[in-house]
This record gives structure tokens, C-alpha cells and sequence, in this order.
């Protein structure tokens, strides 16, 4: 039997011929769009870490929390971050060896301190003041590693303003200023860390 479609005339067998080319032409299509789109979630999974895992948290969906990361990124690109000069350097560490010999002594004077200390490297770098939220989202695009550090470093450091931050959480405090710091002085090569989708 012979079908007529827009002039021409299709044997049954070249209809159904037809029909599975397009039917695999739309799987491989959708196939090729899902392959798109697990290798960009898999390159903001690997590229902001934990820091994704907490968008996705936060949002309630990983499409959703994948526009916001790629939102923070055009931020940051907007922004001059630079490094450090070697006298800055030199400068920040040796107020970071002043600090934490007072840590003994005065934990919490230590630690507000060490919170006032990261903000001024980061100014120096070039992020702006801003809220700490504001602020954390855009250190995530090229410190996406220090993050959980870093939140939960502040945190302690704005409760311990109510007076109700322990002893082991001033200490941890610190070691996690310690290492937010020390990641902050390093020179980064731009776009080191910018390779997300």
C-alpha cells in the first residue's frame, strides 16, 4: 500500500523505515542532551565541592542551584581579585603569628581578631565588603575548598559576641582561620579555579 505525504508517494515499509530513523534520532538527541547535562552537574560538583551540595541543599534543586553557582562566577569575574604582594604577605603573616600567640591567653580577642584579619586579606585581594553571605558566595568561586571552614570559623565568631562560643569551639575556630588564611595568602594563577560549565 502506498502513502501520499506532501507529493510524494511512501511504501508501508519506507514509512516505518522512516519512523525508526526518527525515533532514534530522537533518543540519540536526548541522550547527547542528558550526557550535556550530568558532565555540567559533574563540573560544578567537582569545582565548588561541598559549596554545590549546599546550593542544591539550600535551593531544593540542582538545575536551580547549578544557575546560581554560574550567577556567583559572572560575579566574581566582574571583580579585580589580584594577589598579593610579597610586602603584604609578609605583613599578614606576621600578624597572623601576633594573634595566635595571644590565643593562649585571650581565645576570644584571638578569634575576632583572626576574623578581622581574613576580611582585611580579602579586601586586599579585591572582594568587596559586603554581607558575610554575600562575601562566602563570592570567595566560593575561587576558594570553593575553605568554604565549610570559613562559614562555620564565622559563626563562632558572631556567637561568640553573645558570649556563648566554648573553649574547643574558639580553638577549632582558629585552626580553621588557620587554614583559611594560609589558603588566602597563596598566589592564584587567574582562572585556576574557574573551569565549571
Amino acid at each position: 500500500m502506498d502513502y501520499r505525504i506532501m507529493g510524494y508517494y511512501f511504501t508501508s515499509m519506507q514509512l516505518i523505515v522512516g519512523a525508526v530513523v526518527l525515533l532514534v534520532l530522537v533518543l540519540i538527541l536526548v541522550g547527547a542532551l542528558m550526557e550535556r547535562r550530568k558532565n555540567r552537574t559533574q563540573a560544578f560538583r567537582d569545582r565548588f565541592g561541598t559549596e554545590y551540595d549546599r546550593a542544591v541543599l539550600d535551593i531544593g534543586s540542582a538545575r536551580e542551584a547549578e544557575t546560581l553557582l554560574a550567577k556567583r562566577e559572572t560575579r566574581v569575574e566582574g571583580l579585580t581579585i589580584r594577589n598579593l604582594s610579597a610586602k603584604e604577605r609578609e605583613l599578614f603573616v606576621g600578624e597572623w603569628h601576633a594573634i595566635q600567640s595571644r590565643f593562649i591567653d585571650h581565645p576570644k580577642a584571638a578569634v575576632t581578631e583572626a576574623n578581622a584579619l581574613v576580611d582585611t586579606i580579602l579586601e586586599s585581594r579585591g572582594y568587596p565588603r559586603v554581607s558575610f553571605e554575600q562575601r562566602a558566595a563570592d570567595v566560593s568561586v575561587d576558594y570553593p575548598g575553605i568554604m565549610e571552614n570559613y562559614r562555620i570559623a564565622h559563626a563562632v565568631a558572631f556567637r561568640m559576641s553573645r558570649l556563648d562560643a566554648t573553649t574547643e569551639e574558639l580553638r577549632a575556630a582558629m585552626i580553621q582561620y588557620r587554614t583559611i588564611f594560609d589558603e588566602l595568602i597563596q598566589d592564584q594563577v587567574p582562572g585556576e579555579t574557574r573551569n565549571a560549565a
